[in-house]
This record gives structure tokens, sequence and C-alpha cells, in this order.
């Protein structure tokens, strides 16, 4: 008998595509989401673990920004792709009272989400941190919630053995190779493996497989978001545009240090 697999996909605010307000604000609303980059890592190797174990594959995803209405086609492809990718059938949690979200919250909804459904995955992955927030927070919180082992920063998942797993992970300056037991969270890195492109029969494939969107209630969960995001900004960079006139290289660099200087960039 096969062993299941649980991936956790989130989709994150694009920091390719930045969205500027008035005065320099981060427009979250209108910022695009796209699914984590190194959550299709995650992906990958349940892939590769699914051909070996067997078992089911499904996906996990709590939109954690708003407004839902305007979130559905950029959260449709994140999990179109998880589902085209490996997954069985994944499971959206879409809720307004939970946005903007916070890794406590998303921790919550996601064990509610698996004990509501009754799924109990061997393996949960996830990837070591999202491209908008970056917390790694949220792996290590589902495992504390559900009682599982944890392992963060893995870089090779060497063996899945009856009860334990064996992996490889990043431990500062070197490489650590330890045994954790099962059920266990993983949270991968980007050096796991090199994540490929769905199929087009797989996108096909795709639209076939369930989809399920909840909402909080329809997971038995009352939460509220510990965090209120007043404002975020974006960071901008003004060019002086001084143009140093000098026909002589060292007069042009004496002027130049002259001018630093007079800016406080440098200090003689």
């Amino acid at each position: 008998m096969g062993r299941d697999i649980a991936v956790l996909v989130k989709a994150s605010l694009n920091p390719e595509v930045v969205r500027q307000g008035a005065e320099g604000a981060y427009d979250i609303d209108y910022t695009p989401l796209k699914i984590s980059d190194v959550d299709r890592n995650a992906l990958e190797e349940a892939a590769r673990l699914k051909s070996i174990l067997g078992g089911r594959v499904y996906s996990i995803t709590v939109l954690t920004w708003g407004p839902s209405k305007a979130r559905d086609k950029d959260l449709k492809l994140a999990v179109q792709e998880a589902l085209a990718k490996v997954a069985d059938e994944a499971y959206v949690v879409v809720d307004d009272s939970i946005i903007p979200g916070d890794p406590i919250v998303t921790s919550n909804v996601i064990v509610g989400v698996l004990k509501s459904r009754g799924l109990k995955p061997a393996l949960i992955l996830a990837g070591e941190a999202s491209v908008d927030e970056s917390t790694s927070q949220v792996p290590g919180r589902v495992a504390a919630k559900l009682g599982y082992s944890y392992v963060g920063y893995v870089r090779r998942i060497l063996e899945v053995r009856e009860n334990s797993v064996v992996v490889e992970r990043d431990v500062e300056e070197y490489v650590e190779t330890l045994e954790a037991p099962l059920p266990a969270v993983l949270s991968v890195t980007q050096e796991i493996n090199e994540p490929r492109p769905p199929t087009l029969i797989q996108i096909r494939m795709a639209s076939k497989k369930p989809l399920h969107v909840l909402s909080l209630a329809g997971i038995g969960l009352n939460v509220k978001p510990k965090r209120l995001i007043k404002e975020m900004r974006v960071v901008t960079v003004f060019r002086k545009q001084v143009v140093l006139e000098e026909a002589n290289l060292e007069k042009a660099a004496e002027k130049l240090i002259e001018y630093l200087d007079k800016e406080g960039v440098l200090r003689i």
C-alpha cells in the first residue's frame, strides 16, 4: 500500500511585478500572485517520491492576499500547476476573514484542512520559504501542531524507510545527514532538484482532477489574523544625475571625492 504525500503550495505576491501606489506605497491589492518558487521544488520532489512510494499526492493552499474576488485567476493558475505537476487533488482555503494571512493562522488552517478531511500523509513537503515574506515558519508550525517530526532546509531525500526518512540538509557551513521518524514535515531547498514544467498532457489532465475550495466554516475553524498590515512601501532610488566634466583623470577623481565627501558618503 502506498504512502500519501501532501505539498504546501503558496500563491505569493510576485516580486517581479511590483505595483506602486501613491508616494511609494506598495499596492498589494493590484500586485499579481504566483506560485512560490521553492514550492515548485517541493512538487518536483513529490513527483519523484510518488513514483517510488505510490500513494496519493494532494496540494494544500491557503489564500493569504486579498481581495479574494480579484485573486481568482492567479490562485487557479498556482493550483492548476500543482495539479498538472503531480497532485491528485487540491484543497484551497479562501476566506476573507484571514486576509492578510500570517504564519500562525496559515499553519492552523492547513492543519484544519488535514484533520477535517481525514488526510494522514506520511510526508508533508514545503518550500523552505515563500518568495514574498520568507518567514520559513509555516512548515515547522504545521509539524508542531500535528505532532510530526520536522526537518528544515532539506537538500536531498536519500531514502524513505518503513518508519523513517533519511535526508541531507544544509546547516550553515556543512551538510548534515539525519534520520527522522515518520510521519514528517520536510521543507526543501532549491538544491534538491531542477523543477520541470508540466507537459501539455499533464496540463490538460489537471482540469479533470478534484479541486476543493473551502472556507473556514467548511473545515470547522474560527480563527482571526494575528497581524494588521497598515502599509507596505517600495524602496525608491533617486539618482543625483551629477556630471563631472574634467579632461584630466586625476582632477576628475579629486572632484568626485570632494562631491562624495559633501554628500556624506565618504569621510576623509
